[in-house]
């Protein structure tokens, strides 16, 4: 009894499995073995998106702040599409558009105090080396705001497949280890949850030099981007959840 004990217990503990039973409706006890596994790789984001934004503001017109407001818009997007390839997948998309009054109070007396219009744009693109200049010149035409920077896998659903395979692989194997060890064999599958998610392994960083605010003699500003982008690597998980009936 003592050496069936043992290796059992030492299986459960390495492997990180337990073996169960369960009462079928007929009174038969059936056993299952439960197992956890996972994968995971890193990849080099391939996809970029950037959130930048134009907002204005006037002390006495909504329409003044309108117009400046599409003035500056229009350049910035103009800009922005002679830099990105919508054959290859890329787009620019409005993402927000607000224009409202703002007050201040004194007491429980309103008072106008100027009006603010808001234009957000969202650029998907896959020219990753492109993203500084992108800012910088958005910047350079009048974009007061870069919201969010994200970057992403565009195969991120082949390479989820690849890693619930693996990991699902890994499962049975581990499943099959523990059952030869009580003794017993696997003859199904009970139950399997599988997911998959992606984070970034490595943060993703943008600034804005000094530089960019420089001129040189001419009074034009540096070619060269001066926005420092860090795209990292995305960090791919898929975890494999499953219990096997034996006998």
């Amino acid at each position: 009894m003592k050496k069936f004990l043992i290796p059992a217990v030492l299986m459960t503990l390495i492997l990180g499995c337990a073996t169960q039973a369960i009462t079928t409706n007929n009174g038969i006890e059936r056993g299952y073995i439960s197992v956890s596994t996972n994968a995971n790789t890193e990849i080099a984001p391939d996809v970029a998106e950037i959130s930048i934004a134009v907002q204005t503001y006037d002390n006495k017109s909504m329409q003044k702040a309108t117009l400046q407001n599409k003035e500056i818009s229009d350049k910035v997007i103009a800009a922005l599409k002679s830099m990105i390839n919508t054959s290859n997948g890329d787009y620019i998309k409005t993402s927000d558009f607000n224009a409202s009054p703002i007050y201040t109070y004194s007491g429980n007396k309103r008072n106008l105090d100027k009006y603010q219009v808001s234009n957000s744009v969202i650029v998907h693109t896959k020219s990753i080396d492109k993203v500084g200049n992108m800012i910088d010149k958005a910047i350079a035409l009048g974009a007061t705001n870069v919201n969010s920077l994200s970057f992403s896998v565009s195969s991120y659903e082949d390479k989820c497949n690849d890693l619930l395979e693996l990991a699902s692989k890994r499962a049975r194997l581990r499943a099959e280890a523990v059952a030869k060890v009580v003794p017993t064999s696997i003859t199904g599958i009970r139950t399997m949850d599988v997911s998959c998610s992606a984070n970034n392994a490595v943060r993703t960083q943008y600034r804005f030099m000094k530089s960019n605010m420089l001129m040189d003699a001419a009074g034009a500003a540096p070619e060269a981007s001066s926005t420092s982008i860090e795209s990292g690597v995305i960090k791919i998980f898929a975890n494999v959840n499953a219990s096997y009936f034996v006998k």
